[in-house]
């Protein structure tokens, strides 16, 4: 049967003091898309609040799983993203939290989005995340009341990317939230590609990175499947 695989996108369109414009990061959807596709998997989207979602980074639409995603059905089918609340969770594999800096801005706290992840991760589902999207496990609870990133090796945006990149922007430093909530934090150098697997969480560094968690969730669902 074919695997079933639900990406995650924020609604965020402006983050910061200045409203710097934002979205999804077109390559950290765009990248991992293709290998899901390749697997052939069933890949549907979800929205926090059901409205269209937007995509940052545009300017990288020369790259070809970029540009296939814009053109082909990845961008058509995200566009028309379901509200996450009227999504049943359980029916999927994989579920996979693109990056960009909107995330920081409307996943931190959302409470339905905390819940889905728990419930998939507890039920042993592939909860994949890249860049900014690791914002989506932080302050989510197991059963058991512990953080779900706690002992856990994970990768991010790290510290020093953020100091070149959003310092101004972003509400709090993710690398230093998600180590405060005992997650082992593991920082490559900066803006080079960095993914990571720890049981059936995947998380990757940057854009640089979407590939390799993309590459990781496929390989585990492999294994699950062989």
């Amino acid at each position: 049967m074919k695997a079933k695989v639900l990406i995650i996108v924020s609604n965020a369109n402006a983050i910061g003091p200045n409203k710097r414009r934002t979205g999804t990061f077109l390559s950290e959807v765009a990248h991992p898309y293709a290998e899901f596709e390749k697997a052939d998997y069933q890949i549907d989207f979800a929205s926090l609040t059901g409205e269209s979602p937007f995509l940052d980074a545009l300017n990288l639409a020369d790259d070809s799983d970029n540009l296939k995603f814009l053109t082909g059905k990845g961008w058509e089918d995200m566009h028309k993203a379901a509200k996450l609340s009227d999504v049943d969770v359980n029916n999927y594999d994989v579920v996979f939290i693109p990056g960009g800096l909107a995330p920081m801005v409307d996943m931190p706290e959302n409470t339905e989005l905390k819940k889905v992840i728990v419930e998939a991760y507890e039920r042993n589902a592939i909860i994949g995340a890249v860049c900014h999207g690791p914002v989506s496990l932080l302050n989510a609870k197991l059963s058991n009341g512990t953080y779900l990133v706690n002992g856990k090796n994970i990768a991010s945006f790290t510290t020093e990317e953020e100091d070149n990149y959003a310092r101004t922007d972003v509400p709090f430093d993710l690398q230093a939230a998600l180590t405060e909530q005992g997650a082992i934090f593991h920082a490559a150098e900066a803006w080079s590609a960095n993914s990571i697997a720890d049981g059936n969480l995947v998380t990757g560094q940057n854009p640089a990175s979407a590939k390799g968690v993309g590459e990781k969730i496929v390989a585990i669902m492999e294994s699950k499947n062989s």
